[in-house]
């Protein structure tokens, strides 16, 4: 029989499980805070939509109005431009075909079958994207079912006309958040890069396998943040991109979404040396005391570099703190350990990284390096 697990394991699940609950909330209250102002400016699209649909133009259920503002503008900022046109446009088709067939060929499965499918192959024949195309055959849904009949074919157009331009009105005013949001990811980026700096400088003097192996286990879920990056940036990239009010951040926002592969690189490099670090300790193989001094100063480097983009400026100032460390790696002791020795070049690798977050080069910064110690 096998016996019983403790009550203390029970109790360290539950725990467990309760703080990734409580992580779990605190990601979606953020999200929910991240697209605040897209829900909020769907919502009132949708209702200027209607309001104009019902009150100014005189249309007495205009549902595609309000459908077409909230289809368009969506919840990200990405192609809001072209998600209006097919919109509008697949509305267009779906509703032309639609009343079509009905017109000739009355409504039943069947004839929701046929019109569906030509609604659809007239939108790909146009060479047109998915959302026009999925666009095309739900309004020939609506046209087939559930507003039978052609007395309405013109007002279901210019009621999603009339959303496509309310979107587009709405597409322009875009908040600054958007626009801070690369700066900050790349900023919580390289503050995870210090941290695990730090973490595998502790390590490297204490010998602690155990607390190796957790600092390994954090770095290996970081790939998440430089997803949350490129997304950042590919948002910003289309908020100046839609908004006429904020075409002047463009040249920002492009050197900040340059700064996504040097970020990358370094994290990746980071979670090598904190690979080799972990795999010392856990083997009791040595690692020269200055390499951790070198991991330690690099930490502080990146905190200059953090302490930049918070400003608002790009890290230019840092360069010289980074070429500092940079110059260390030259004049400190090797090895006789391979795994001491790959912590050495990732040490160097991510200061090359690094440095071209300062504007520096691939080459230029690689050169920047002096040759490494014999």
């Amino acid at each position: 029989m096998v016996p019983p697990r403790p009550a203390l394991d029970l109790e360290a699940r539950l725990e467990a499980a309760w703080g990734r609950s409580r992580s779990s909330a605190r990601a979606r209250l953020a999200r929910l805070s991240d697209l605040r102002w897209a829900i909020g400016q769907c919502a009132i699209a949708a209702g200027v939509a209607w309001f104009l649909a019902r009150h100014v133009v005189g249309h007495p259920a205009p549902v595609f109005a309000p459908i077409a503002a909230v289809v368009s503008l969506g919840t990200s900022y990405g192609q809001r431009l072209r998600r209006v046109a097919e919109v509008t446009f697949g509305v267009a088709i779906g509703v032309l075909v639609g009343d079509l067939l009905v017109a000739w060929l009355g409504n039943g499965w069947w004839q929701l079958t046929l019109i569906v499918a030509l609604a659809m192959g007239t939108a790909v024949l146009l060479d047109v994207g998915t959302l026009f195309i999925n666009q095309s055959a739900v309004q020939a849904i609506f046209v087939a079912t559930l507003l039978p009949g052609t007395g309405a074919a013109f007002t279901r157009w210019t009621d999603a006309l009339l959303g496509g331009c309310v979107a587009l009105v709405a597409a322009t005013v875009v908040p600054a958040a958007p626009l801070r949001r690369p700066r900050e990811q790349a900023a919580l980026v390289l503050g995870t890069i210090a941290e695990l700096l730090r973490g595998a400088s502790r390590v490297m003097v204490e010998g602690d396998a155990e607390e190796g192996l957790e600092l390994l286990a954090r770095a290996r879920r970081t790939d998440v943040l430089i997803r949350r990056l490129q997304a950042a940036a590919d948002e910003g990239m289309a908020v100046v991109a839609s908004s006429p009010f904020r075409v002047r951040h463009r040249p920002t926002i492009r050197r900040m979404a340059d700064l996504v592969g040097p970020l990358d690189r370094a994290l990746r490099s980071t979670r090598v040396l904190v690979r080799q670090v972990a795999i010392a300790a856990y083997h009791r193989r040595p690692v020269p005391q200055s390499y951790a001094h070198l991991a330690d100063d690099l930490a502080d480097a990146v905190d200059a570099v953090v302490a930049e983009l918070q400003a608002d400026r790009m890290p230019v100032a840092a360069r010289p703190v980074l070429l500092e460390v940079g110059a260390g790696t030259g004049r400190v002791e090797r090895s006789e350990e391979m795994t001491a020795e790959v912590v050495l070049a990732q040490l160097r690798s991510v200061i090359a990284d690094l440095l071209m977050l300062t504007g520096m080069g691939q080459l230029e910064s690689s050169d920047a390096l002096p040759p490494p110690p014999r």
